[in-house]
């Protein structure tokens, strides 16, 4: 298969960035999004060519690190999933692909494809966890949690922090990844101590990075890798609310 890419290439945050041409020739359909770009670096590096700049890891969908918009779609167009597990196969042959990194205000560019998502770390750092020692693991009976509260943990928890939410919409809002952190502690008694804080405290940090509102586009949730439902926004809300009235009567 072979493919004309457009890649956008930046020196650094403060330069000025355009999309260059290359092509990705002989390219296996089985070839991964990154691996085809690995090719193309390969290429570029044996003409004393800068390669181009872009982040991975895990290379599985897990850790959230391969923030590229393709033709527009955070993560491309094979959803639910991770740009890593994007496969050449999913486009045409000849097609012309576009190649992007995440747009979103607090998303600072660090070079080509390259964005530091730091933002998102601060926000959990406001508050996404629990302080009191928790010692070493109880008996799995011990506290009892219904399975519907445990089973809405866990999809919140599933959350790998990748930023596609934010990149997606068209005001660059956080709330579904704030909303999953949130919700994953919430729903768990060994969140409930801190949960009035925790919410104030993320929610103000979201604000301070300067991250959007929500308007119910629903592009968070169609482009998330995980699918964590847009429901969670609205328990967010609920937290919310409720931590700003307990603040307020001094709860």
């Amino acid at each position: 298969m072979n493919f004309k890419l457009r890649v956008w290439r930046q020196e650094a945050s403060e330069a000025k960035g355009r999309l260059v041409n290359y092509y990705a020739t002989d390219v296996s359909p089985h070839t991964s999004f990154l691996e085809m770009l690995d090719i193309v670096n390969e290429r570029l590096v044996e003409k004393g060519e800068d390669p181009i700049a872009f982040e991975s890891d895990c290379r599985e969908g897990i850790c959230g690190t391969c923030s590229l918009t393709i033709n527009g779609e955070a993560h491309g167009p094979d959803h639910p999933g991770a740009a890593c597990q994007l496969y050449m196969r999913r486009f045409k042959d000849g097609a012309t692909i576009t190649v992007e990194p995440f747009r979103a205000r607090p998303f600072r560019l660090v070079r080509d494809l390259v964005v530091s998502r730091s933002a998102l770390d601060r926000i959990v750092q406001a508050g996404g966890f629990v302080s009191a020692r928790s010692g070493s693991a109880p008996e799995a009976n011990s506290i009892p949690v219904p399975k519907h509260d445990a089973d809405l943990a866990m999809e919140a928890a599933a959350c790998i922090g990748c930023g596609a939410c934010a990149a997606a919409c068209p005001n660059a809002s956080a709330m579904l990844f704030t909303s999953a952190k949130v919700s994953h502690l919430a729903l768990l008694p060994q969140g409930n101590a801190e949960r009035t804080a925790r919410v104030l405290r993320m929610v103000g940090q979201m604000d301070a990075e300067g991250f959007g509102n929500c308007t119910n586009t629903y592009e968070c949730e169609a482009v998330c890798p995980a699918e964590i439902s847009a429901s969670f926004i609205a328990k967010l809300n609920r937290e919310y609310a409720l931590a700003t009235l307990r603040k307020k009567s001094g709860m």
